[in-house]
């Protein structure tokens, strides 16, 4: 050992080469300049039946006063996170402690003169031994106390009220389009309509015969695209039903072709949407992230006084942050609050956003449906347990923390605190089936269509009654016994209105022409259909179905567009190897000759 001193004996400098741990020095100007931390000793002994006196702030849900609090005494008063966790560490290390509450309540800041206010204060003026609560990990407190393991994980977080949009209401399966995309589907089925009734009279190919087999009709050419049938086609296609107009010419193919493939992207864009907005309440949000907020000034915020997260900002470097922090501390009034519970009721009855940590963010946001996190986190830091510095306690504390959390004590006591909330939780995205406020409005399409449809129906009958020669009956007769018929259910057939006689029940057919009507059905494979042209007299028109038997013919058949019989039968085969020839021969109604043509 080699030891150096003045002359006035003043000790400057020991220099040991034994096995010691050099942790500071000691000058004669300056005094005591420590380098290290005194090392930790064993202090389970030390800690045995110990009552440490424990400073904290009411903080939800760390520590709380118990809604019995004015009949308890000690710690019973008190409940919270903490208090939880301060009980398994006390039973733990076999120690006792005496909660009290800081006296300026707040959580630690350093004033201008150095000196430091609230639970970190009373730490550096030894009036308290822990310093249990919401506490951040920083290195400027680090640089005053000693802080254990972290017990918990965070960050900064913004918090923001919920600006819910439109519910979902009887009319909701609109939604998935604006009103400007339904006006313009609007307007182009009418486009579609207009254009396909223009091309369909242009085209000759739309032009045909109906009745090829009546004479003096030959020349007779109709378009099946009347104005009626061109509106009612690209409904038909929209709704994904078919028609039984078909486009004939290659220009109405050409219209109808990009009106499907129109409809079929609007029909799936549709249907892909449709369950989202049903199902999703939708969140109409301002701002999105952190610089979203610092680049506007119409949504004010701003972070407790006196904690960390103002700390932070008044500390930090990156230019997004100071611009909030000159933002923060120069608006009138202040945007600091003293407490979690007026920042968050600020944010509930102004244009503000509150900067807090992510964990009480989550806890209030549970408890509250109108409250949501803007973005992500801005930081990443701890909650740690405060001691003095130089503590012989801490690790201990560090060693009982991390067994804790290795026994997922800690996390248990969170779910106990944290959960329980009233609001779903945001990352559960399970579907949820629709209820009548979200589909009812289709079920209002839907009757009033059928109460127009049979409103429809009825103008049709009375138009029609109005228009057919007077009966027998009245309007009012004639529309109950349709009415009864309809209750009955009876037979889907009936005989054309005429006047007076012609209403009466018709009287059976007479045995020669059953047998007649008989023979040419049995010909025609069954098929018995009238003609097209004038009405005629049964007996007349069974005559000439007959006559077609009577002439030998081998099969009767019907015209594919007029309906009318047509009779064939074979002829004597020509020169050997040729084969048989067929003759057809249709009977003209309005005259009632014979007309043969051959195949």
């Amino acid at each position: 050992v080699n030891y150096s001193f003045k002359a006035s004996w003043l000790l400057l400098s020991i220099t040991l080469n034994v096995f010691l741990l050099q942790i500071g020095q000691w000058h004669s100007e300056q005094g005591l300049s420590m380098e290290r931390k005194l090392p930790s000793l064993n202090v389970t002994d030390t800690l045995f039946n110990t009552t440490l006196t424990i400073t904290t702030i009411l903080e939800n849900p760390y520590v709380m006063l118990r809604a019995n609090h004015q009949e308890l005494e000690g710690n019973e008063r008190y409940e919270g996170f903490c208090v939880d966790m301060l009980k398994e560490l006390a039973d733990t290390l076999k120690f006792k402690y005496r909660i009290r509450l800081v006296g300026d309540g707040v959580y630690g800041v350093s004033g201008a003169n150095g000196t430091w206010t609230g639970m970190v204060g009373e730490l550096i003026s030894r009036k308290a031994d822990l310093a249990v609560a919401a506490l951040t990990i920083t290195a400027e407190r680090e640089k005053v106390i000693d802080f254990s393991k972290p017990f918990m994980t965070l960050g900064i977080s913004i918090m923001y009220r919920v600006h819910i949009g439109r519910r979902p209401g009887y009319f909701s399966f609109l939604d998935p389009f604006s009103p400007g995309v339904w006006l313009f589907m609007l307007l182009a089925y009418l486009a579609v309509s207009c254009v396909l009734f223009l091309v369909a009279r242009l085209t000759p190919f739309e032009w045909y015969n109906p009745h090829p087999c009546l004479k003096g009709r030959c020349s007779l050419l109709i378009n099946q695209y009347s104005l009626g049938n061109s509106f009612w086609f690209p409904v038909g296609g929209f709704m994904q039903q078919g028609s039984t107009i078909a486009p004939r010419a290659l220009s109405t193919r050409c219209v109808s072709g990009v009106w499907w493939a129109f409809t079929l992207i609007i029909i799936s864009s549709y249907t892909a949407n449709l369950a989202a907005f049903l199902t999703v309440q939708r969140m109409e949000v301002p701002i999105e992230s952190v610089d979203d907020l610092a680049d506007q000034t119409a949504i004010e915020y701003g972070t407790m006084h006196g904690g960390s997260t103002m700390t932070f900002f008044q500390n930090s470097r990156y230019q997004t942050y100071q611009r909030m922090w000159n933002f923060m501390y120069s608006k009138q009034p202040s945007v600091f609050v003293k407490s979690t519970e007026e920042g968050i009721a600020r944010v509930l009855n102004s244009n503000y956003a509150y900067l807090l940590e992510s964990t009480m963010n989550e806890y209030y946001r549970q408890r509250n449906c109108n409250l949501t996190q803007i973005g992500g986190l801005l930081d990443t830091k701890g909650y740690g347990i405060g001691m003095p510095l130089g503590s012989v306690y801490r690790d201990e504390f560090d060693l009982a923390i991390l067994k804790l959390q290795e026994e997922n004590r800690l996390e248990i006591l969170k779910r106990k605190w944290w959960d329980g909330g009233k609001c779903p939780k945001e990352e559960d995205h399970r579907a949820k089936g629709l209820g009548m406020e979200n589909i009812g409005g289709i079920f209002v399409v839907l009757v009033c269509g059928l109460l127009v449809a049979i409103f429809m129906a009825v103008l049709e009958f009375v138009w029609m009654l109005r228009h057919t020669p007077a009966t027998e009956l009245s309007m009012c007769e004639e529309m109950l016994r349709e009415l009864q018929g309809i209750v009955l259910c009876q037979d889907s057939l009936q005989l054309r209105r005429r006047r007076g006689a012609s209403m009466l029940r018709p009287q059976p057919l007479p045995l020669d022409e059953r047998r007649a009507r008989a023979a040419a059905a049995s010909l025609s494979n069954g098929k018995l259909c009238t003609g097209t042209g004038l009405p005629e007299p049964l007996s007349h028109r069974l005559a000439q179905e007959a006559a077609l038997v009577a002439r030998g013919c081998s099969h009767i058949r019907i015209c594919p567009e007029c309906r009318r019989f047509q009779g064939i039968r074979v002829r004597p085969a020509g020169p050997p190897g040729a084969s048989p020839t067929h003759s057809e021969e249709s009977i003209e109604w309005e005259n009632g000759t014979n007309n043969s043509e051959h195949e």
